[in-house]
């Protein structure tokens, strides 16, 4: 029993030193390339678009499946697990299905997620998604389950350009069925810009209603066909991060490592493969 509580008490100090937030988390980012950029992503498009902005779902070129991978701080009570598969519907709409787990038999959320995506003009896309997040302890504590909402906007007004803005849970959705307890809110806007064929540039800003600002911003060089290497900073808490990825045609594998100030490093790993391709006008 005292081995039980002293991990408990462990992973949600872990918890709320890592994420500086609630218990629990709910949208907690997801991808190893945007990993590798301190998941400074809302701006961008594909599958890993249903985590971060489920209007880039509109940009996809096939059928594409991935798998992720993350351990904070070397921790097993501290992992990430996510699933995610999006699909394009003709040219100018697409679904995604997701899914997350994070922790362990003591304590641990799980997030399931069905997303829509349409273009509404050549230069803006518009998504949704619905998810339910749950959310369990061990022993006699038991668990709850809760849904919640995301909606994401995506534009391109000039050439090299991409705009991104994203809310999670909207409706400000209930813990409880008392009401004390909200799931948090959280607004996300993004700006990112392709200098050349080789160099994105992005930053964003984050703010969930009960804490303050985060500021990120990430740089991705790819110097050789299918080679990129990438390089990040967030604040709130602050973190610095680096990647790469290797692309081979339908096969695109990435490693991110981000460094806490505190409390050191996590490493994320992500696979994705494209099953179908097909040409976008």
């Amino acid at each position: 029993m005292i081995k039980f509580y002293t991990k408990l008490v462990l992973s949600v100090a872990f918890n709320l030193l890592l994420f500086n937030s609630s218990f629990a988390q709910f949208n907690r980012p997801i991808g190893a390339a945007s990993g590798g950029m301190a998941h400074s992503s809302v701006m961008q498009s594909g599958n890993w678009s249903n985590f971060d902005n489920q209007a880039g779902l509109t940009e996809l070129k096939g059928i594409s499946a991935g798998l992720y991978f993350s351990n904070a701080f070397h921790l097993p009570e501290l992992g990430t697990k996510a699933f995610a598969l999006a699909s394009p519907m003709g040219k100018m709409s697409g679904i995604g299905l997701n899914y997350t787990y994070f922790g362990y038999e003591l304590y641990n959320e799980s997030k399931f997620g069905l997303a829509y995506a349409m273009k509404l003009g050549k230069k803006f896309s518009a998504g949704i998604q619905l998810d339910w997040f749950s959310t369990r302890f061990g022993g006699e504590y038991g668990h709850t389950g809760t849904p919640v909402g995301e909606i994401g906007i995506l534009s391109n007004p000039i050439e090299n350009l991409y705009i991104g803005a994203h809310v999670f849970n909207p409706w400000f959705a209930e813990l409880t069925t008392t009401g004390n307890e909200k799931a948090p809110t959280v607004f996300r806007l993004g700006v990112g810009y392709n200098f050349s064929d080789k160099v994105l540039f992005t930053i964003e800003t984050q703010k969930d209603i009960d804490l303050p600002v985060v500021f990120k911003s990430g740089i991705e060089y790819n110097p050789f066909k299918g080679i990129f290497f990438r390089i990040g900073a967030s604040s709130n808490p602050t973190l610095l991060s680096f990647g790469a990825g290797y692309r081979l045609k339908n096969i695109q594998i990435d490693f991110a490592y981000s460094n806490h100030q505190t409390l050191g490093y996590t490493t994320q790993i992500g696979l994705s493969y494209t099953f179908i391709t097909q040409k976008k006008k």
